[in-house]
């Protein structure tokens, strides 16, 4: 079992920034990519970015250039700095650790931050 605890949303204007933290704890070192994915109001949840233990990232095309997510496997935080903030970023943050054991991936789940810019 992986625990999740984020912290750092807020309100924001837009062009400002945030940055959100996540602390892993429980079974960390089976943690394979950890990863913050959102959700807005009728709508699925989706991708923002993904970070592996190694430090490979991957970016949702519409966070590209704005947000960088970073990793301390020390500390187990993950986290996620986002910049010229967007009132379409505004959603729910929810941070994700996958665990892959042998060929199947088991998804943990944060109980989710609230992110919102105003216009």
């Amino acid at each position: 079992q992986v625990q999740l605890v984020e912290s750092g949303g807020g309100l924001v204007q837009a062009g400002g920034s945030l940055r959100l933290s996540c602390a892993a704890s429980g079974s960390i070192l089976r943690i394979n990519t950890m990863g913050w994915y959102r959700q807005a109001p009728g709508k699925q949840r989706e991708l923002v970015a993904d970070i592996t233990r190694g430090g490979s990232t991957n970016y949702a095309d519409s966070v590209k250039g704005r947000f960088t997510i970073s990793r301390d496997n020390a500390k187990n935080m993950v986290y996620l700095q986002m910049n010229s903030l967007k009132p379409e970023d505004t959603a729910v943050y929810y941070c994700n650790a996958g665990v892959k054991v042998i060929t199947t991936r088991y998804d943990y789940w944060g109980q989710g931050t609230q992110v919102t810019v105003s216009s």
